[in-house]
């Protein structure tokens, strides 16, 4: 299995001057040793994307730059969405697909994030796939078969490498921006249940090889409890990666 993998979703937060700052404050405080036990992905909005490439690359960081979200075609005429290929060529590695809010306030059905999960890997980028239940469902004794409904859904069409070659983030609904985690133990549960899955979908080898997050309200305080199962090989952090600091002590923590 590979390194863990944290991620820093900053939503809608950040233009591109602040966004440049943060990447500049946050690689004083992630060292060499950090960077040898875990990938730290950074997701900007669209407008600060170029300024974050210019900034890692001119200053050697290691970071791994990501996107937010993308169209599944190549190009068209789809007004305010940003084609795959324009991010491929920023030198985009990562891309966030089904996040529960594009899920949730934009209608993304499961189709839809099956064809974004596509045109991601087309581009030689890698999909962070999102799944999760609503707390109406949780509460319904239904968040294994909705999120393993998602999970399918999203890699219909896929072989076996390119499944193992993913990552998905398990973030239920119901705990993103309301400072509620899922405890340690469901965390667990799920992502256990979602390799369980790939084993059944793509293999072993796949099951092995991918990695599988935990996000909603991650925290400083709670991501070593949250990773310490076998089957959470990351998070995907979102109000908690917009503070430098918290995002820092988030990845030194999170090994």
């Amino acid at each position: 299995m590979r390194k863990p993998l944290i991620s820093g979703n900053w939503k809608m937060n950040h233009n591109h001057f602040e966004a440049i700052q943060f990447v500049q404050k946050l690689a004083y405080l992630v060292g060499k040793e950090d960077f040898a036990q875990v990938d730290v992905s950074i997701h900007p909005p669209f407008t600060d994307i170029r300024s974050v490439q210019t900034v890692i690359d001119a200053d050697k960081f290691e970071f791994i730059l990501g996107a937010q979200h993308c169209h599944w075609e190549d190009k068209g005429a789809f007004t305010g969405e940003v084609s795959p290929v324009f991010l491929a060529k920023l030198g985009v590695r990562y891309v966030i697909c089904g996040h529960s809010e594009r899920r949730e306030l934009f209608g993304e059905t499961d189709e839809m994030v099956n064809r974004k999960v596509q045109a991601i890997i087309r581009h030689g980028m890698t999909p962070i796939m999102c799944c999760g239940e609503t707390l109406a469902e949780r509460e319904a004794g239904e968040t294994e078969s909705k999120v393993l409904g998602q999970v399918r859904a999203g890699l219909a069409g896929l072989s076996a490498d390119q499944i193992g070659a993913m990552v998905i983030a398990y973030e239920p609904i119901w705990a993103i921006g309301t400072g509620k985690n899922a405890t340690a133990e469901d965390a667990q549960t799920v992502c256990a249940a979602i390799r369980t899955a790939i084993v059944e979908l793509a293999g072993e080898a796949a099951a092995t090889e991918i990695r599988i997050q935990y996000g909603g309200s991650v925290k400083a305080g709670t991501i070593a409890e949250l990773m310490a199962g076998p089957d959470v090989d990351g998070a995907l952090v979102g109000g908690a990666s917009l503070d430098p600091d918290e995002f820092a002590r988030i990845v030194k923590l999170g090994v």
